[in-house]
């Protein structure tokens, strides 16, 4: 059996007129670009996370997940790689954006700001730092493109393709996704400055929350305890990694195939430390 579509962490199968399989690889990137590395465990952790998020939130939005055990699933996935780091899902006719809700002014908000610049149509008053906690969380959607990078635009622009009344629907959920589950990670000593949301409809067009939701490669998480406002935070993620990287360029050029063993296995550290905090 031959995955449908590989990305550059998950590889999707397609298993019957009604579901695919996700699995969740190892693999990681950075800048665009798959290392020739694996960070161990990886994928567990992140489908560990995903799916204790997608039962914590299904009272607040359907969710795609119909099953995690590959026991369930065709006798390919029952080998033991596949183990806890698959789910079987719904097939969804996926909206073509991407939500995030951004709960305070990081990464390219902040980059917009700081050059005096509106950021998905929203301006913000001139007194922020960098990554300062915002008055109110917003959302800023993203349209996803096959090729490139996915492009910025206004709320107003995503009513205009996917309509008003889902657009606010959306809006509402995602803001309620968020107000929920910072609150939950905040108390385990995590703040969850953004997180990103995608979305499907199902054959009743009953709007499903899909892809990953609250993982360490989808959403920003800082150490409350050594939080700054001012400051780039420490982070739970690939962020160490993309520092490293930066740092050690040769001739302009990232050194993907250089990284040290030990900035891997500090890097696959800072995941599983979120998993621990937040699932235990």
């Amino acid at each position: 059996m031959k995955p449908i579509y590989s990305g550059k962490v998950r590889e999707i199968y397609d298993i019957s007129d009604n579901n695919l399989v996700i699995v969740t690889t190892d693999r990681i990137s950075a800048f665009d670009n798959i290392l020739p590395v694996l960070i161990k465990d990886k994928g567990i952790i992140l489908n560990k996370i995903s799916n204790f998020w997608f039962d914590q939130t299904k009272n607040i939005v359907p969710n795609h997940i119909v099953d995690d055990n590959t026991a369930n699933m065709p006798a390919f996935f029952q080998n033991e790689f596949f183990r806890e780091r698959t789910v079987m899902v719904e097939k969804l006719n996926m909206l073509p954006f991407e939500f995030i809700v951004r709960g305070y002014l990081y990464g390219s908000m902040w980059k917009a700001y700081s050059s005096g610049e509106p950021f998905c149509g929203i301006t913000l008053p001139k007194d922020y730092k960098q990554a300062q906690k915002l008055e109110q969380p917003v959302l800023t959607p993203a349209l996803k493109h096959d090729i490139g990078h996915d492009e910025n635009v206004s709320i107003e622009e995503a009513a205009s393709r996917i309509g008003t009344e889902m657009t606010d629907q959306i809006t509402q959920i995602c803001f309620r996704l968020y107000e929920v589950c910072s609150k939950y990670a905040f108390a385990r000593g995590l703040i969850l400055a953004d997180a990103k949301f995608e979305f499907g409809q199902n054959k009743e067009g009953k709007l499903v929350l899909a892809d990953e939701i609250f993982t360490p490669d989808s959403s920003r998480y800082w150490d409350a305890g050594t939080y700054q406002a001012g400051t780039s935070p420490n982070s739970f993620d690939k962020q160490f990694l993309r520092d490293w990287l930066l740092t050690h360029k040769i001739d302009g050029e990232f050194q993907f195939d250089k990284v040290p063993e030990k900035i891997l296995i500090q890097t696959q550290q800072l995941y599983q430390e979120c998993l621990n905090r937040l699932v235990g």
